[in-house]
Parts: structure tokens; C-alpha cells; sequence
């Protein structure tokens, strides 16, 4: 298993950045949460489990997905350090769910129960006043990638991708990354092959650009 890196995303830092909170609860989140280390490939959910803990990602790097009607796997969301990952429809309804939930790189989660989550909605307002302001988020990231895959063209999906994940061409497979885009491996392959000519083009243009001024400095000379 890989070293995981000391600076760890904390829980309670990240909550606390999006408003104070009371000390006892912050007490009851250190003694309550969970947390857990797990190797890659582990799968943390599968259709027909109910989702029973929220995931804080202290470190690592995960993804939902469901498998559709040919038994091609349809990647939803990648999740890294810092944010929160669970079934949603299946965690808020405890109800079973319809994707799986898998481990990508080696990770250290925080977790809590549903139970949990909902005692501090009920015992204290800064709990839940948190919860809608994070379920707010995660509503209207939901709603912009569904805007984004059925209006923008690959090229400007995979740009999105690369600007929010910059690692993940080292965090998970090109299929995947396909998959979460809603086009082809191929189509993906010629991407990434112009994106690659453009950078040497523009890498050219600059050597060309230095050499003609020092030629022109020397001229001046």
C-alpha cells in the first residue's frame, strides 16, 4: 500500500471553513466518525447494499458507477481529497443502491452514519444549516454536469475534467475517464493526440520566438 501524504484533508477543518461550529458538536464528530484506510480496487458499495455512511476523503481517489444495459460501466462522479462521497438517493432515503462505489488509488476515509448526520441535524442549527448548504453544492454540481454532457463537445468536457481533476490521467484509466464523459476510448485517444500536438506546436513557436530575439539582440549589438 502506497504512503499516504501528511497533509491529509481534516473534517473538521473543511466544515469549519464553511462555518463555525459549536464545540460540543465538534466533539461528538471526533469521537463519532470513522476512519478507515482501503486498498485500491476495493469496492465500498454495490447495487441492491444501502448506503450507510457518508465518506470525508482524507486522502485517495474514488469513483461511482452503474453498469448499463450492454454491461458497459458508466462512470458518475470522481471524488478526491477534500470532498464527500456516497450513494446519494440511496444514503438520504436508506434505500438500496443502483451504482457502486470503488476505490481508485489507496485512500483514508472519515465517515458517519446516516444515524449519525441526522442527530446533528436535530441537536444542533449550525448542523443544519451545514447539511442544506452541502447538499445545496453537491445539488448543483449534479445539475451542471448534466448541463455540460448533453451541451458542451468532448474536447471542452475533457478540459473541464483536466481543470477540476489535474491528476487523473495518473489517477485511473483512460476507459474510465471515457466512460464519465459519455464518449468512446477512441474518440478520447484523438483528443488527448491533438491536445499533445498543440502543446509541441506552442513549445516550437517559443524556442522560434526566443532564438529570433537573441538573433535580434545580437543585431542591435
Amino acid at each position: 500500500m502506497q504512503h499516504f501524504n501528511i497533509s491529509e484533508a481534516d473534517l473538521l477543518e473543511t466544515l469549519s471553513f464553511i462555518m463555525p461550529l459549536p464545540t460540543p458538536m465538534q466533539n461528538r464528530v471526533k469521537e463519532e466518525s470513522l476512519i478507515e484506510t482501503f486498498e485500491r480496487k476495493k469496492i465500498l458499495l454495490s447495487p441492491g447494499e444501502t448506503a450507510r455512511r457518508i465518506y470525508f476523503i482524507r486522502s485517495g481517489f474514488l469513483r461511482s458507477y452503474f453498469i448499463d444495459e450492454d454491461g458497459k460501466e458508466c462512470t458518475n462522479w470522481f471524488c478526491g481529497k477534500g470532498d464527500l462521497m456516497t450513494s446519494a438517493s440511496s444514503f438520504f432515503t436508506q434505500q438500496p443502491a443502483r451504482e457502486y462505489i470503488e476505490v481508485l488509488q489507496d485512500c483514508k476515509l472519515q465517515s458517519l452514519t446516516w444515524l449519525e448526520l441526522n442527530a446533528y441535524y436535530a441537536d444542533f442549527k449550525e448542523g443544519n444549516l451545514l447539511g442544506r448548504i452541502i447538499i445545496q453544492k453537491y445539488y448543483v454540481l449534479g445539475e451542471e454536469r448534466t448541463i455540460l454532457l448533453r451541451t458542451q463537445k468532448p474536447e471542452s468536457k475533457y478540459d473541464l475534467l483536466l481543470k477540476n481533476h489535474p491528476q487523473i490521467e495518473l489517477q485511473t484509466t483512460q476507459q474510465n475517464i471515457a466512460s464519465y464523459l459519455g464518449i468512446s476510448r477512441e474518440t478520447l485517444s484523438r483528443i488527448r493526440r491533438k491536445k499533445l500536438e498543440l502543446c509541441h506546436l506552442t513549445q516550437n513557436q517559443q524556442k522560434i520566438d526566443l532564438k529570433f530575439q537573441k538573433d535580434l539582440y545580437k543585431k542591435m549589438l
